[in-house]
């Protein structure tokens, strides 16, 4: 036992050495080397310093032209071949070699400690995103919070003369509508026949005029959605026309879900029924968030979630995530997320970045940068600061539009899952709510940076999620107006020592290239920089004789 305490005695010992030596070397390096200094400056005499640099002066002066290129020459090759492995190995690795040579081996000693040293928890969650279905890469989907055309796509264009809407977002919206509200049995019925020809009508005007007909042959649920959604000029004036809509729509529900067993054609009908419904319902419940009364529109997207829960395809969640956030009910939003923030569900900007959001309202009021930098990450901030990196991940447009240093454009009716258009979609509706919980920007833009870092290169290997796909900024192009600059994945910087060695070996071959064609009047320019860069130098120490004896070496002796 006294061996055991002897030995754990002196390892404390040794441990307490290398912290003062390392607490040195960082505090008080400026102090150590003047006293570096000032010790070759007393030892001059006996070390023949001035002797030694008088000789190295002659045998400079000696030296001709072709030892200048050699030397330059050579400095350049092994420059060159320096870049080469550093490119290859950031090519390889996704990092610089001499960079991890540094973090791994040279900061242990100097007391740092390696923070991107992955956890056990990142490895496991990798592990299982390995095992996950692939998705497509360039899937697009409905905005589930898309606008009204007539009441807010159409207002901005009177307003700026800009189109929000491509042509090719609109022309996914025909599709869909076409999808969603018409069936093989529209021809048996004039006023859906009419329809079906009006959803396929490029012409705004001609739509509108084909609703109307469509209207005097009967009360058709289609055509009050085509006024509500594009002439209806005002969100009063869409919520009544999808009122009229929904008593119509309630009407065609009930007689083909009667009928629905009757054969194929029914069934499709029913189904059209069931999706036009949906649709009235949902686009009454965002009527009714924007013009203020949250708490009904939450009701009434509730009951829809659970008369249809199978209509996963509307995302009517996302709609009821935004408004359950404006009451800051931020226990119901909890619950819908965990539902819905499944490892076996897709995923959305909505659902990661809600997730990160009540995470940081934990800690982001208290939350400190320089205060963490000195005592560490709490296991709540920990848990906030992963939240953030995972949402980043998923999306890493967002932040810029969350920290307002990207301007915000009118949201497409489209998306792209982990593109620009949706992290516009998303910051569009959520930025309130993250300026409403203190402090969760700061925290954001505090950690948001750091997920690049994590993780790995190249991108085809993802960290949390799939990889990203590589083909989101030519969709979100095309979902965009022309007038907005997308948004494209953060790429890593080059490290600086290839950069460095690349410098270095261009400016070496320089100086060797001009050496070799104008050998003396490189000399001169040799012997003037060199003179140059000294002279500071030698100053200094004409000085510092001029002031100390010149018996201060046999003074210090005798003592």
């Amino acid at each position: 036992m006294a061996e055991a305490a002897g030995g754990g005695g002196g390892a404390g010992f040794l441990e307490q050495l290398k912290s003062c030596v390392v607490w040195s070397w960082t505090y008080l390096w400026s102090l150590w080397f003047f006293l570096m200094l000032f010790l070759v400056y007393v030892l001059r005499v006996p070390l023949k310093i001035n002797d030694n640099l008088s000789t190295v002066s002659m045998f400079l002066n000696t030296l001709t032209p072709k030892f200048y290129v050699a030397l330059t020459g050579t400095s350049s090759l092994i420059s060159g071949l320096i870049l080469i492995f550093e490119w290859w190995y950031f090519r390889k690795y996704g990092t610089s070699f001499i960079e991890q040579v540094s973090v791994s081996h040279l900061r242990p000693l100097l007391g740092g400690v390696d923070n991107n040293s992955p956890n056990n928890s990142n490895t496991s969650n990798g592990d299982s995103d390995a095992n996950r279905q692939s998705v497509s890469e360039c899937k697009v989907w409905r905005n589930p919070l898309n606008l009204f055309r007539g009441a807010e796509y159409n207002r901005y264009t009177w307003v700026t003369g800009r189109e929000p809407l491509t042509y090719y977002d609109m022309n996914l919206s025909a599709q869909d509508h076409q999808t969603f509200f018409t069936c093989d049995t529209d021809h048996l019925r004039p006023a859906d026949a009419i329809m079906q020809k009006a959803w396929r009508e490029r012409n705004p005007q001609a739509r509108i005029s084909a609703a109307h007909e469509a209207l005097e042959l009967n009360e058709c649920a289609t055509a009050y959605i085509l006024l509500a959604e594009e002439e209806a000029t005002t969100i009063v004036e869409a919520e009544k026309l999808f009122k009229q809509a929904l008593k119509a729509g309630e009407g065609c529900y009930r007689r083909s879900q009667q009928l629905q067993h009757h054969g194929a054609q029914y069934e499709a009908q029913h189904r059209r029924d069931t999706n036009v419904l949906v649709y009235i319902k949902r686009r009454l419940a965002m009527c009714t968030r924007k013009l203020g009364r949250t708490r009904e529109a939450v009701k009434m997207m509730r009951d829809l979630m659970k008369e249809f829960p199978l209509l996963s395809m509307f995302n009517i969640h996302e709609n009821l995530l935004e408004a359950l956030l404006e009451l800051q009910a931020y226990a119901d939003v909890q619950a819908v997320l965990a539902k819905y923030d499944d490892i076996s569900l897709p995923k959305s900007a909505t659902i990661c970045y809600t997730a990160a959001l009540l995470k940081a309202r934990a800690v982001s009021d208290k939350f400190s940068p320089e205060a963490a930098s000195r005592r560490g990450l709490s296991t709540a901030e920990m848990n906030a600061v992963e939240a953030i990196h995972r949402a980043v991940e998923f999306n890493p447009h967002v932040p810029k539009y969350l920290l307002e240093m990207k301007s915000l454009i009118l949201p497409p009716e489209h998306i792209l899952k982990r593109g620009d258009s949706e992290a516009i979609a998303y910051a569009f509706f959520h930025l309130q709510h993250w300026k409403r919980v203190e402090g969760a920007l700061n925290l954001l833009h505090c950690t948001w940076e750091g997920t690049f870092r994590m993780i790995p290169y190249p991108l085809e290997k993802g960290h949390l999620f799939y990889p990203y796909p590589i083909c989101t900024e030519t969709a979100d192009r095309e979902l965009l107006p022309s007038f907005h600059e997308v948004s494209v994945y953060p790429k890593k910087e080059l490290p600086f020592f290839i950069l460095f060695t690349a410098g270095l070996c261009s400016f070496t071959a320089m100086l060797a290239l001009l050496t070799h064609q104008f050998p003396e009047l490189m000399g001169v320019f040799a012997k003037a920089f060199l003179s140059t860069l000294f002279a500071p130098l030698n100053f200094v120490m004409e000085k510092v004789e001029s002031i100390l004896p010149s018996s201060l070496w046999h003074q210090l002796t005798r003592i």
